[in-house]
């Protein structure tokens, strides 16, 4: 089955990149959001990452423009049943995201993809909501997806071979480096950056070093492109909390225990870049 179109559920940060990266790979891309209106300002903001990229001489206009051409926007799932392979980028909550499932396998063709963002929750959970798991697989794309290399492919325990293969393709398709990773708590890149992002806090809450110098220990000692603190300030001190609640509860492992002063920050409001407050001001 050749890939032609490919839905996108969620027109947040994620989404509409994903939407931005299968467009400029040649894909037609239908776009869903709650709302039309929501669907419409991520592909708004896809239009600004391209207008960047035609200003730093990136992307010709003709490439911008036709991208952009290739996008549609629809409210709800109905308008996603031609695609051959649906991304689905909807906040982390395991219900939500079976529910999903279990609506695209009414929708979609049996033989339909059918793919998750998720950056930590059960694939082999979410796939069991569907009809044919076997097409369901994890594509773990990273903040900003337009600019970010890594593809982290998530198989679960009912992925085909096919599947892999296919969205393989893909992800050589949208020019990403791809890994892949058996379904397990965190998988291989959030099971990692969490363990670094925690400790950080940690770190911060005994008072070992400032957030800035804890984050230049990493930027300038390993070569990290951006602090584990300020990481978590662009991810969201929110969302960092619910994966390490997750991943300590699947676990068990006290590297997941989330600290009390991320705890604190969060019960505060402070989320990070996204309300202005975090381990730095916005």
């Amino acid at each position: 089955m050749a890939l032609t179109h490919v839905g996108v559920i969620g027109a947040g940060t994620m989404g509409h990149g994903i939407a931005q990266v299968s467009a400029q790979a040649g894909y037609t891309v239908i776009l869903s959001d709650v709302t039309l209106a929501q669907a419409e300002a991520g592909k708004a903001s896809v239009a600004k990452n391209l207008q960047i990229g035609v200003d730093k001489g990136k992307v010709t206009p003709a490439d911008r423009d036709a991208a952009l051409g290739r996008i549609s926007c629809v409210a709800g799932l109905d308008g996603l049943a031609p695609c051959q392979l649906v991304v689905e980028a909807a906040p982390e909550k395991i219900a939500l995201k079976q529910e999903i499932f279990r609506t695209l396998s009414k929708l979609c063709a049996n033989d339909a993809i059918l793919a998750s963002n998720t950056s930590s929750l059960s694939l082999t959970e979410i796939a069991a909501a569907a009809t044919n798991p076997s097409r369901v697989v994890g594509l773990h794309f990273f903040n900003p997806v337009h600019l970010m290399k890594l593809l982290e492919v998530v198989r679960a325990e009912q992925t085909s071979d096919a599947t892999l293969d296919a969205v393989k393709a893909f992800g050589a398709a949208i020019k990403k480096e791809l890994i892949v990773v058996k379904d397990s708590p965190g998988f291989a890149s959030s099971r990692l950056g969490l363990a670094v992002g925690l400790e950080a806090i940690r770190m911060l809450e005994e008072g070992v070093a400032s957030a800035p110098d804890i984050d230049r220990a990493m930027e300038l000692g390993y070569g990290y492109p951006m602090g584990p603190l300020k990481l978590g300030d662009l991810v969201g001190l929110d969302v960092r909390l619910a994966i390490a609640e997750y991943l300590y509860a699947e676990t068990g492992s006290a590297t997941f225990r989330p600290p009390q002063l991320l705890k604190k920050m969060v019960r505060a409001g402070k989320l990070g870049k996204k309300s202005g407050q975090g381990f730095y001001s916005y």
